[in-house]
């Protein structure tokens, strides 16, 4: 392939240059070339010959020069700048050679004379095939800066979502110790053991918290943490708390992102009132995992406003980041109950 390529495509490029000039022109003027005088044609298939290894050779040499000294990278400006060269040198080597050549062919009848047509066709030939080698040899070269541009956009694009994440967690974090702190600071008043305890959970919790939430778990985990976190805030909660936990059996192994369900938690903790209901429930359907908190409130519009503080705004983005187009979150309000749908459609 690499011979074919390097000694017998440049001859043959330069015949196809060759006879598309031969059938344009004969056919114009109502001329048989193979009728000419049998030097004449042998000079011109030699010159087309010789044109075609240098022109290839030219191109080449162009091509790696122009990968080495810009980078490939997919910009029209570029695209254009390096087919103008290209085109350039074609024009020059054209000129350089087919003009003389024809006018020393034809001297015997007119000394140093060529006819527009023939410079024409000497000029517009050559440089049609030359972009059309362009387009083909240089092809896969664009197409892989393509790519190689799409898998850089993608890659900067992970990044920022990635640091977005990490700073939406770091916003998290604090809101999370203050309020389990506020909760452990007034259990040590009337039950320190218990306080004690609560500590011993509370640590639980943030060692979860602390570790691989970049990555999916299995949705088991996240139950078993919000247990944890549930039994944490009940110590602190009023003994009116009528509170209703229903996990579906068959919530294991389904991967979810973690942190996504206490968000709703933790709001129907801090803002359950009036009669104290709260029920928390979750279940799977048809591959999707909906997860429902509702609970009471005293003043439903000072509530539902509290409500949109940074807890749910982080969720609500954090669900736009790692689930565009998977899920649904609903928040609505009804007489004197508030209640959140998180909908999230779960690897299988």
């Amino acid at each position: 392939m690499n011979f074919f390529r390097k000694y017998i495509f440049p001859a043959l490029y330069g015949l196809l240059v060759y006879f598309t000039i031969r059938l344009l022109h004969d056919t114009d003027v109502h001329q048989r070339s193979w009728e000419r005088p049998f030097f004449i044609n042998a000079v011109e298939l030699a010159c087309s010959i010789i044109v075609g290894y240098i022109a290839i050779n030219l191109f080449e040499r162009l091509f790696k020069y122009y990968d080495k000294r810009w980078p490939v990278q997919l910009c029209y400006q570029d695209v254009a700048r390096e087919l103008a060269i290209l085109v350039g040198l074609n024009l020059v080597l054209v000129n350089a050679v087919f003009v003389p050549m024809d006018m020393a062919l034809h001297a015997d009848w007119k000394p140093w004379y060529i006819s527009g047509a023939d410079v024409a066709d000497i000029n517009m030939i050559p440089t049609l095939y030359a972009i059309v080698y362009y387009g083909i040899v240089r092809s896969s070269t664009w197409l892989k800066a393509y790519v190689d541009n799409k898998v850089q956009l993608e890659k900067v694009t992970n990044e920022h979502l990635e640091t977005e994440l990490k700073f939406l967690k770091a916003q998290y974090h604090p809101h999370f110790l203050f309020n389990a702190l506020n909760t452990i600071y007034f259990q040590m008043d009337e039950d320190m053991e218990g306080a004690k305890r609560s500590i011993e959970k509370f640590s639980e919790l943030l060692r979860y918290q602390l570790y691989d939430q970049q990555q999916q778990v299995p949705v088991m985990q996240e139950i078993e943490y919000l247990q944890s976190f549930i039994e944490l805030q009940k110590i602190r909660s009023t003994d009116k708390l009528k509170l209703k936990v229903d996990f579906d059996k068959k919530l294991n192994g389904q991967l979810v992102y973690p942190l996504l369900f206490l968000p709703l938690v933790e709001n129907a903790f801090k803002f359950v009132g009036g009669d104290y209901q709260m029920c928390v429930e979750a279940k799977v359907i048809d591959g999707r995992i909906d997860f429902n908190v509702e609970n009471s409130v005293p003043q439903l519009k000072e509530a539902v406003k509290k409500a949109g503080g940074i807890g749910l705004e982080n969720l609500k983005r954090r669900l736009d980041l790692l689930y565009p187009g998977k899920h649904s979150l609903i928040l609505e309000h009804s007489g004197d109950h508030f209640k959140a749908e998180l909908k999230l459609e779960y690897e299988r």
